[in-house]
């Protein structure tokens, strides 16, 4: 009789080396991305991170990255990058302070509620996406100078010249960005026919110069702040959009302020996450998707199964639903924040779910309590040597916002009035419903989506994300926690990942085209509404996660043009 001990020594050999190849992720299994020792940026262009990273290297900070990294993406990625737009950043100093910062656009002061609607009360189409009317008073000049003055250690005018000086050299179009130049033609030339993009049909390998932005990033490393606001470029920016029937105005300008605010910070399973409070619905939408999922343990499901979707999309429908009536610009309202974001009300919020069948939309409404927007962001995450983090996620709202092209400044402006709900219980370009809390009102910031975060573990410093995405940004960063601390993905794996997403209504789970389809029937049969294809990517995530050993690994999300660089 034949041994069999050499196939036993041959089996027990593999079997060692799937538990070895199990348990050693970083050779094996993960897609690791960039790991570096010291710091690390990680944007949507790798112009804007090397840029970042080349103050870094200079011993500036992270807030001093931040802003060379911004100021790079508006030459480098105006699809989202801006002057004439907004956004939110939350940070993390070296000794564990937190902060959020917000410059979110503001509607101009002679906005009023029925301003998109005609004469039947019904809302007019295209005038709050297209064109001067859908523009909101900017904020990131005043953000990143805000940010400077509490944080930064180098001179602002050391911190915008690559981008002067990259605007002067100019930037070589990729396939990517070619393509949705050449696709947004006719949008331009709607808007104001006055776009550099307009100039040919654009190729990758092309490079495009921005003369007149180098210009204008001049006057405000001479001039500082008041140049976007009081100075030249303001009459460039006011004039040009009252001439195409605009309302903004010069007092518009002056008036407006960034506003520092306390970050909403919650618990999940011995990790604290730190994100971005209202006007955001960021915060707050993630804190309760993890509230509600929480008592069901869902990393014992396998990831992106049925189980996991549906849980996932349960928690969701249930949250969006909150989103749209209870949130808003905190200036204007009284937001039950503490409530919202508690165990016991998430929990009650579930007390319908059921494993055997889908809830419809129809049947959920907002809590009980007593008492929309684009997917073309843009998100950056930049770590530093000193032990500071910043999270940062900035827009137009829209692709090239309004599609507006400021020629003399070189810069297009927002079209972010759209966020804000143009007739409440009627859905925005994204889908996503408003009330009463986001109607429109002089100077109210508008309800965003964006979720810059940050999350510490054992006290320390252990994740940075973000990501555009419009409606998806919440739930793309909900996915990319869980993926990291419930699945024990690492960054490059996590953010590469498949997604899907659920906002209430429409009542549909909507996956990308990359998405495995072996549990559609399943969640079929339970009653689910699936949508797989409408939208081929949901969100583009950079993030950065600290491993054991103290060092950095970034996320750069494959879906984009997207670059972690570090040292």
């Amino acid at each position: 009789m034949r041994s069999n001990l050499p196939k036993l020594l041959l089996l027990a050999c593999f079997s060692l080396f799937l538990v070895q190849c199990k348990g050693n992720k970083v050779d094996v299994k993960v897609q690791r991305g960039l790991v570096a020792d010291s710091a690390m940026v990680v944007s949507a262009r790798v112009e804007a991170s090397a840029i970042g990273l080349s103050i870094l290297k200079k011993g500036g900070n992270a807030f001093d990255a931040m802003i060379a990294t911004d100021l790079a993406l508006v030459v480098a990625y105006p699809f989202s990058g801006n002057i004439g737009g907004g956004g939110f950043t939350v940070f993390r100093t070296a000794d564990g302070k937190v902060g959020s910062l917000d410059y979110r656009e503001k509607a101009p002061l002679a906005a009023h509620r029925d301003m998109y609607l005609d004469e039947n009360g019904e809302i007019i189409p295209g005038k709050s996406t297209l064109g001067a009317m859908s523009i909101g008073v900017p904020g990131t000049i005043a953000g990143l100078f805000e940010l400077h003055r509490q944080h930064g250690s180098k001179p602002f005018s050391e911190l915008i010249q690559p981008a002067i000086d990259l605007a002067k050299r100019g930037v070589v179009v990729t396939m990517k960005q070619a393509k949705t130049i050449n696709n947004y033609r006719e949008s331009f030339q709607k808007a104001n026919d006055r776009t550099i993009f307009l100039d040919k049909k654009w190729n990758a390998g092309d490079t495009i110069k921005y003369p007149a932005l180098a210009r204008t990033f001049e006057r405000i490393r001479d001039n500082g702040r008041a140049e976007f606001y009081e100075g030249e470029t303001a009459d460039m920016l006011v004039n040009y959009v009252q001439q195409l029937g605009g309302i903004i105005t010069k007092e518009d300008l002056k008036k407006y302020n960034a506003v520092w605010r306390d970050p909403i910070a919650f618990e999940y399973k011995g990790y604290r996450v730190i994100s971005m409070p209202p006007p955001s619905s960021g915060g707050v939408c993630v804190a309760q998707l993890l509230k509600s999922i929480a008592p069901y343990n869902i990393g014992q499901y396998e990831h992106n199964s049925a189980e996991y979707i549906q849980l996932l999309s349960e928690a969701e429908r249930r949250v969006y639903a909150d989103r749209s009536f209870f949130l808003g610009d905190p200036d204007f309202n009284d937001i039950p924040i503490d409530t919202l974001i508690s165990s016991h009300y998430n929990k009650s919020r579930m007390h319908d779910f059921s494993w055997d069948k889908a809830t419809l939309s129809s049947d959920v409404g907002h809590g009980n309590i007593d008492i929309v927007e684009s997917n073309e962001t843009t998100h950056y995450s930049i770590v530093d040597a000193y032990g500071n983090a910043v999270s940062v996620t900035t827009t137009l709202n829209g692709a090239y916002g309004s599609k507006v092209f400021v020629e003399d400044g070189g810069f297009f402006l927002n079209n972010e009035m759209d966020d804000l709900s143009s007739k409440p219980g009627i859905p925005n370009m994204f889908g996503l419903l408003g009330a009463e809390a986001n109607s429109i009102a002089p100077e109210k910031r508008m309800l965003s989506s964006m979720t810059p975060t940050i999350v510490e573990k054992d006290g320390k410093l252990f994740m940075v994300l973000g990501s555009p995405g419009g409606a998806t940004i919440i739930t793309s960063i909900l996915q990319n926690i869980l993926n990291v601390t419930e699945f024990d993905m690492g960054m490059q794996e996590s953010v590469a990942a498949a997604r899907f997403h659920h906002q209430w209504l429409p009542d549909i789970i909507q996956f990308e085209k990359s998405f495995d389809t072996i549990h559609f029937e399943a969640l079929r049969q339970k009653g689910y509404k699936l949508s797989q294809g409408a939208s081929k990517i949901i969100g583009k995530v950079d993030a950065i996660l600290v491993l054991p050993d103290g060092s950095f690994e970034g996320g750069a999300d494959p879906r984009g043009d997207d670059t972690a660089l570090g040292f």
